[in-house]
């Protein structure tokens, strides 16, 4: 299985950090991520529809070098107009890896309102949703340590840009949305720490 990989527009690394020994490369990146889409999205069942898209090669990986929110959205604006020019054939959804920006889950949450403000200005609402997972999620009113946060933990900060159209035929021909999240968290849940570990997914780096 190889999912399309597509890097972002890069940025240089600040002068006093060096890319080989400080970061990961964008080909780990990349691999730690699909390692996650296979054993947790997809092994699991977190997403009824990845495996389809996945295996179809249908999945645009996107890592982008952004130090900054600022350049992120100007990132997202990039990705949005590119899966607009693309057919769902060719690619159905775009997964924007960020793992130099926004390691802060609530400096995350927070950079989620200008990435919807974003799809306002841009006039795609209803035809984009962002997905959102983080190292660090948490879904507000939950115990930190319960493992519901799981089902939107990622290696890396990421968004995931979907086709609203593409949501709507999949949940129309399947289970529905609260469905799927009530399976999710019995899941994750029965799993428990240790069996999540067992997993043997990447540790987030340093600062996540």
């Amino acid at each position: 299985m190889n999912p399309m990989e597509s890097s972002g527009h890069s940025e240089q690394p600040p002068k006093d950090q060096s890319p080989s020994t400080q970061r990961p490369a964008e080909t780990q990146v990349i691999a730690d991520t699909r390692l996650w889409l296979e054993r947790a999205v997809i092994g699991l069942n977190l997403c009824p529809f990845a495996r389809a898209e996945y295996v179809r090669n249908r999945i645009a990986f996107r890592v982008t070098q952004a130090t900054t929110p600022e350049a992120l959205l100007s990132e997202l604006e990039t990705a949005l107009r590119e899966l607009m020019a693309i057919e769902p054939s060719k690619i159905e959804t775009t997964l924007i890896i960020h793992p130099w920006v926004l390691q802060d889950f609530l400096d995350y949450n927070e950079f989620l309102g200008e990435a919807d403000a974003l799809l306002v200005r841009m006039e795609l609402v209803g035809v984009v949703q962002l997905a959102s997972f983080h190292p660090r999620y948490q879904f507000a009113g939950e115990d930190p340590d319960d493992m519901s946060h799981f089902t939107n933990r990622s290696p890396f900060p990421m968004l995931q840009l979907l086709r609203e159209a593409s949501v709507e035929r999949a949940v129309s021909s399947g289970e529905n949305a609260a469905t799927i999240v009530a399976r999710n968290l019995k899941t994750v849940r029965s799993l428990g720490p240790e069996g999540w570990r067992r997993l043997g997914l990447p540790t987030p780096p340093a600062g996540h």
